[in-house]
C-alpha cells in the first residue's frame, strides 16, 4: 500500500513538473481595470484560452515554451511576450487602440464602388493569390473599414473585430487579430501584421480528410515552416533546400546557424540570403532587419526581424498551416 501511495505521488509530481502552465491577469494600461474578453494564445497554433470574468487565465503551453505568448482583445493593441516566467503569475497591461476615422468620400455610390475595389485588394494581399485563396472566406468582412482618402497613395485597412476565416482549401477555421494593413497603390507594395490562432481542424473525422491532407502537404512543402524545420535538423540538402548568397555561392550550415540552447537556434547573416527549393525550382529571399532571428524545431521563426521576397512571400493566410502540422503518411 505504501509503495502504491509513493508511486501515485511520484506520478502526480512528474505530471506537474512536465506540464508547463502559465497564468496571469490582463489589465487596461490606462485605467488598470480588468479586461475580461481577452484571448491568450501561442501565435500560429491551436494553443489558446480566454480570460475569465476577473481577467485571469491559465494556459498549458507544453512543447511551445520557445514561442512567444500573445494576448489580444477587441479595441486593444495585441501584446507579444517573448520571455515570461512559468512559476510566477503574469500581469499584462494592454493599450487601447486609437484608430482615426476614414476620410469622407462625397457620394454613397462612389463609397460603395471604392469599398468593393479595396476589399478585392485586401483579399488578394491578405489571403494571397494561390489556388487555395479561392477557397478561403472572411466571414465578417463588414467589420473591415478602409481609409478612403483619394489624395493619398496608401490604403489602410482596420478591423473592428478579429477576422474570422474559413479556409475550405486546407480545412481550418482561423481567428486573425489584424494590427496593421497598408497597401501602396502606386507601386503595389504592402505590409500587414497581426496574430492568429487556429480554432478548428475540419479534417478530423471528416469525409474530406484525404483531400485536406493532400492540399496541406502541397502547401507545406517548400514553405517557410518547412525550411526552418529542415534548417533546425541540419537536413536542408535531403529536403531539397539550398541557402546561397545573392551571387549563387552555397553557404554552409555552421556559418549561419548558432545554437543558443536545446530549444532555440539562431539564423545570423549580414546581407541578403537566397533560398532555393529544387523540387519546383523556386527561389525566395530573406532581408534581415535584425542581426539574427531565432527559430525552433516546429518551424517557428521570429518573422518580424526579416522581410521575404519570392515564392515563400507569395504564400499568405490561405497557405499557412499551424505549427502542430506534420505530414501524414
Amino acid at each position: 500500500m505504501k509503495k502504491l501511495i509513493s508511486l501515485c505521488l511520484f506520478i502526480n509530481f512528474y505530471l506537474v513538473a512536465y506540464n508547463q502552465i502559465i497564468s496571469g491577469t490582463i489589465l487596461d494600461k490606462e485605467t488598470r481595470s480588468i479586461i475580461d474578453f481577452a484571448s491568450v494564445y501561442i501565435n500560429g497554433t491551436f494553443v489558446g484560452t480566454q480570460v475569465d470574468q476577473k481577467g485571469n487565465f491559465k494556459l498549458e503551453i507544453s512543447g511551445n515554451e520557445s514561442k512567444p505568448l500573445t494576448i489580444s482583445a477587441l479595441g486593444y493593441y495585441s501584446v507579444t511576450l517573448t520571455e515570461f516566467p512559468l512559476k510566477k503569475p503574469l500581469i499584462v497591461y494592454m493599450s487601447p487602440k486609437t484608430i482615426g476615422l476614414p476620410e469622407v468620400v462625397v457620394s454613397a455610390k462612389s463609397l460603395a464602388k471604392a469599398r468593393k475595389k479595396y476589399l478585392a485588394i485586401f483579399r488578394r494581399e491578405f489571403l494571397g493569390s494561390t489556388p487555395n485563396a479561392n477557397y478561403c472566406k472572411i466571414t465578417n468582412e463588414n467589420d473591415i473599414t478602409f481609409n478612403y482618402g483619394s489624395c493619398k497613395d496608401t490604403l489602410k485597412a482596420f478591423a473592428s473585430r478579429p477576422l474570422l476565416i474559413n479556409n475550405n482549401a486546407l480545412g481550418y477555421k482561423i481567428t486573425y487579430y489584424l494590427d496593421n494593413f497598408e497597401y501602396h497603390l502606386k507601386d503595389g507594395s504592402f505590409l500587414f501584421n497581426g496574430n492568429m490562432i487556429f480554432n478548428e481542424d475540419l479534417a478530423k473525422g471528416g469525409i474530406n480528410k484525404q483531400l485536406f491532407d493532400e492540399r496541406r502537404k502541397i502547401a507545406f512543402l517548400g514553405s517557410r515552416t518547412h525550411f526552418f524545420r529542415e534548417l533546425w535538423a541540419n537536413d536542408l540538402n535531403s529536403a531539397g533546400f539550398k541557402i546561397q548568397t545573392i551571387y549563387g555561392e552555397n553557404l554552409k550550415y555552421d556559418k549561419i546557424v548558432i545554437q543558443e540552447n536545446n530549444k532555440i537556434r539562431v539564423l545570423k547573416y549580414s546581407g541578403k540570403l537566397c533560398i532555393v527549393y529544387s523540387p519546383d525550382n523556386s527561389r525566395s529571399y530573406i532581408h534581415f532587419h535584425k542581426d539574427k532571428i531565432s527559430f525552433d524545431a516546429s518551424g517557428y521563426a521570429d518573422l518580424m526581424g526579416i522581410i521575404w521576397e519570392g515564392d515563400m512571400a507569395s504564400k499568405r493566410i490561405a497557405d499557412w498551416l499551424p505549427y502542430e502540422y506534420s505530414i501524414q503518411d
